[in-house]
């Protein structure tokens, strides 16, 4: 630390000298906080570093500071980040170059080299939910050491069960060198909270739009995510911005975070601001599976006008195409957008107008952009009426687990472990079968929980089944059978027993 302090001082004065022990804390304001190169910017950042980066996807991602970081080659490193881009592009780069030695994150998603990586013994990964990670960065530019959240209650994160690091031999070999901690767990009004501790990095590494020479940033689209909650979290935060405005030329009211929380501001040059999932409207109609696609109908039916409403990835996205006849909702998504629209047409292609997918969607009229510590609030404080989700197994008392195949593949719980745990109605849409006539409706699930009983109606291509969430377990209710199925043929293609509603509906009839 006292390298560090010492670098600090030879390159930024003696202002340092006056910081907190830790060494990394800036003590007065300058007249300009503008730095010359991002190379320049991140010159100080030592071996064993923690970050914290913002983006989400590649949306929003320091591409210049991260750049800068893997040509002057840190490592040993500890990025906290909710993913790690893609294989060749933001953190995806520092993987490539095993500067990374630990990552703290909610989602592996589609980054084939983070799993690779992870599953291999090469990369600790300490996976958090989405909204908890944000709050835990939030809490940690706050001041507030730990939390208590309903999130990831009675799951693995709860009982210190994950895998942070496997041994020689990788997941395959079955040896673990790191295992998670066990969170502190506390009843209040009834119901189970753990804690977890606030992140404070030694740096943040944030994005931004504009920015004047007193650090205050403003964003645009949906690349905010992340990016507020990291810079606030930085004992010294470096903003990379597409342009950098004389002072005064934005307006107190413009700015989405006060220059206090910044140190350091760079212009960043030629960026790529690559798109993860190009998605662009057809014009069409949405070509859809017939099984599928009742699904998808018959869950649309489960969205009253005026609802706010979160989707999963996957098949769940396509419900808001389904609305019945004079339904109006709004939808919410974790990386920071309230009145998601319709994909876009070609020439309307933003890469900073994504949704939690990654896919480039538009804005409706109304709309309203945030953080991702915002969004969670708005999830985990019941603001949402609906959340539909994909899942590997549902259990009969009403346990979800979608996230992991231990050993195997890891996608990460994302931001599924906050929603479940809300109180909004949560609503399961899969097939009722998994490959090989598998059952995914069980009486207990085998992989690990994304939550404890907190299912309420689970959408199959066979037919609708209410669950008993509060209260003494009961079984699950089949309350709508599929037009071209038979009560034999679900009861077969179900791993519980099940209560049969009288009368017994069709799906769609």
């Amino acid at each position: 630390m006292m390298q560090l302090r010492c670098s600090l001082v030879k390159a930024y004065g003696p202002a340092w000298r006056l910081s907190a022990p830790l060494g990394l804390k800036r003590s007065f304001s300058t007249s300009s906080k503008v730095v010359k190169s991002p190379e320049e910017a991140v010159k100080d950042v030592p071996d064993g570093a923690t970050l914290c980066i913002g983006g989400f996807g590649l949306c929003g991602i320091p591409e210049n500071l991260i750049a800068a970081l893997k040509a002057q080659g840190t490592k040993n490193l500890t990025a906290v980040s909710n993913n790690a881009g893609v294989d060749d592009f933001g953190l995806g780069q520092l993987l490539q170059s095993r500067q990374i030695k630990r990552m703290i994150s909610s989602y592996v998603g589609e980054n084939k080299l983070f799993e690779e990586l992870y599953l291999s013994g090469q990369l600790e990964v300490e996976l958090t939910p989405q909204g908890t990670l944000a709050e835990r960065l939030r809490a940690g530019g706050a001041g507030i050491p730990a939390f208590f959240t309903r999130t990831a209650y009675g799951t693995a994160v709860h009982e210190g069960s994950n895998v942070i690091k496997y041994g020689p031999g990788g997941a395959k070999g079955g040896a673990v060198e790191i295992m998670s901690e066990p969170r502190e767990e506390r009843d209040f009004d009834g119901k189970g909270y753990i804690m977890e501790k606030a992140i404070v990095g030694d740096f943040a590494f944030v994005k931004a739009w504009k920015a004047d020479e007193r650090g205050n940033l403003v964003w645009k689209g949906t690349s905010q995510n992340f990016n507020p909650d990291c810079a606030r979290a930085g004992k010294v935060c470096i903003a990379e911005v597409e342009e950098i405005v004389p002072l005064g030329s934005l307006s107190p009211e413009e700015i989405h975070l006060p220059g206090i929380y910044v140190h350091r501001v760079v212009q960043g040059q030629g960026y790529q601001k690559r798109i993860e999932k190009r998605t662009v409207s057809t014009g069409g109609e949405i070509k859809v599976d017939k099984r599928r696609e009742l699904i998808i109908r018959r869950a649309a039916k489960e969205l009253k006008d005026g609802m706010y409403v979160n989707l999963g990835i996957g098949m769940p996205t396509l419900v808001s195409n389904y609305l019945e006849p004079g339904v109006r909702i709004e939808l919410q998504s974790e990386n920071g957008l309230l009145g998601i629209g319709p994909y876009p047409k070609e020439s309307e292609v933003d890469p900073d107008v994504i949704n939690a997918g990654k896919e480039t969607v538009t804005m409706l009229p109304g709309s309203s952009l945030f953080s991702s510590s915002e969004s969670f609030g708005m999830i985990r404080g019941s603001k949402v009426d609906v959340t539909i989700l994909g899942a590997m197994e549902v259990a009969a008392n009403g346990d979800l687990a979608n996230w992991i195949i231990p050993g195997k593949m890891v996608k990460g719980m994302g931001g599924a472990m906050d929603l479940v745990a809300a109180d909004a109605k949560v609503l399961v849409v899969m097939e009722h079968v998994a490959k090989g006539n598998k059952h995914k409706l069980k009486k207990s699930c085998q992989l690990p929980l994304t939550g404890k009983r907190v299912v309420d109606r689970c959408v199959t291509d066979m037919g609708v089944f209410d669950f008993v969430t509060t209260g003494p377990e009961a079984p699950p209710t089949l309350i709508e059978i599929a037009p071209d199925t038979t009560l034999d043929a679900v009861k077969e293609a179900t791993g519980f027993d099940f209560k049969v509603a009288e009368p017994l509906k069709t799906m769609l009839a």
